[in-house]
């Protein structure tokens, strides 16, 4: 008798999942910025040091159609499918489900025939979405225990609300809006859960409107971007309530819960303050009154001549850090800060959250330095440390260097030749660049990174 047997990338707990075997491919989002010219695309990666393609581009599947501005997609399962109240034993982790956020367009692309030709299966058309949910431009993708999540920017006039919707893991159908009360919330952008206490998490950018033509002077000078979390019944759909950094602090991008499903706290990047150019990090807990957060970490701005900055910045004389990702370990040990304008990797040790402490710093490209990569001393970079993913067992990260077409053109007005590169992690703290790796991807752009088998941001535990 044939027996349903969990997918192996499936781990009860992130402890359990750390022994998994290392990662082998990884899957790149690739933005081609002329979008009247070609399409944009999702490239793979050999991350294996023993193979002879290692650091290189191994497959590739083109998008149907110009102009999607592919930007953060994940995988259609993961461990939370292992979740006692809701198991999919029958799911595996196969599909990658990638949206574009200029056209609202989701793609379903099958990676098991061969990981390394992945083959689009499915395309969800904008008309679809929008029928079914009243959302546009989709953000961020996230393998639930009873179905793949997905936040929206917005409403389909490009203003908002935004919000999150829900896709089934099996006919990848549009099933609906998550939210049945979503209160005072407007703005959206990223979301994660608590599933030990049945919460979710969103944070806030913008609307398209807002965001689709790059960074808005006078909407932030008035504090008009995302500066607020909301906190959310999960099996309910009903917000409860909104933490509130206040104005100064615009755009509360990424958001990184704790992996042990025990532990109510979790870390939020905020990209400015309109006070100093300064960057943060801010701890949201559970406290006997409910949910709090306050700054754990700040990064200042770094001072610059006038004339090696873009028009945007000239005025202010200095260089923002600009924190556009953050990622953490899957032991909850070390958070990685991405500095896209100063062009600075950060490392802290947050095994004690509300105190963390930098254990390294790596420099790469940036808006005035200009680091060159180890294997290339003497190419310039531009562009800086922006999407950031870490292996399972914390030993490698791996980063890329574009944010958004438009805001790649305001902050890197030269134009922004693309990288990834990978970084080793000592097990005490501290990194270092692998010298051997450098990719480079030509014309496009790698955005997201989502490595094979999993990472530390693809799934949920139930277990710890």
């Amino acid at each position: 008798m044939a027996l349903w047997r969990p997918d192996p990338t499936f781990y009860p707990s992130p402890k359990m999942a750390m022994q998994a075997p290392p990662e082998r491919l990884a899957y790149v989002a690739l933005i081609n910025p002329n979008e009247n010219e070609k399409p944009d695309a999702l490239g793979v990666v050999d991350l294996d040091p023993e193979s002879s393609a290692y650091g290189r581009i191994v497959g590739q599947v083109d998008m149907p159609n110009v102009g999607d501005e592919l930007h953060h997609f994940g995988w259609n399962a993961c461990s939370a499918c292992l979740c006692p109240y809701a198991p999919h034993p029958h799911v595996e982790r196969r599909y990658l489900v990638v949206p574009g956020i200029r056209s609202s367009r989701i793609h379903i692309v099958d990676t098991k025939p061969d990981p390394r030709n992945p083959q689009i299966v499915k395309v969800i058309e904008p008309e679809t979405l929008a029928a079914r949910t009243g959302y546009t431009s989709p953000h961020t993708v996230h393998c639930g225990p009873e179905g793949i999540y997905a936040s929206a920017l917005g409403a389909t006039g490009g203003d908002g609300p935004g919000g999150i919707f829900v896709i089934d893991q099996d006919s990848f159908d549009v099933l609906g809006k998550w939210e049945l009360d979503r209160g005072p919330q407007y703005l959206a952008y990223d979301f994660w859960w608590h599933l030990g206490f049945d919460t979710v998490i969103t944070s806030e950018w913008g609307t398209p409107n807002m965001v689709g033509n790059g960074v808005n002077p006078e909407i932030l000078l008035k504090g008009g971007y995302g500066h607020k979390l909301h906190i959310w019944d999960l099996p309910k759909r009903r917000h409860l309530q909104a933490l509130d950094l206040g104005s100064e602090y615009q755009m509360t991008l990424e958001l990184r819960p704790a992996h042990d499903p025990t532990r109510a706290y979790g870390f939020l990047g905020v990209v400015v303050s309109l006070k100093d150019l300064s960057a943060s990090v801010w701890l949201w807990h559970r406290d006997k009154t409910g949910w709090s957060i306050r700054k754990v970490i700040e990064i200042p701005a770094e001072p610059a001549d006038a004339e090696k900055l873009p028009p945007l910045l000239q005025g202010f004389k200095a260089v923002p850090p600009l924190i556009t990702d953050i990622n953490l370990s899957l032991d909850d040990r070390f958070l990685y800060i991405s500095c896209w304008g100063t062009g600075e990797f950060l490392q802290y040790d947050v095994s004690d959250p509300f105190h963390p402490r930098k254990t390294g710093s790596i420099r790469l490209g940036g808006i005035v330095r200009h680091t060159a990569h180890p294997r290339q001393p003497a190419k310039e970079l531009n562009g800086g440390p922006q999407m950031v993913e870490v292996s399972r067992d914390g030993k490698r990260i791996y980063f890329t260097n574009s944010l958004y077409a438009p805001w790649d053109a305001q902050f890197y007005p030269e134009g922004i030749r693309s990288w990834m590169v990978k970084v080793n992690a000592e097990p005490e703290g501290g990194m270092e660049l692998d010298p051997g790796f450098f990719v480079e991807f030509g014309d496009l752009r790698g955005h997201q990174v989502r490595l094979e088998g999993g990472d530390a941001s693809s799934d949920s535990y139930c277990y710890s």
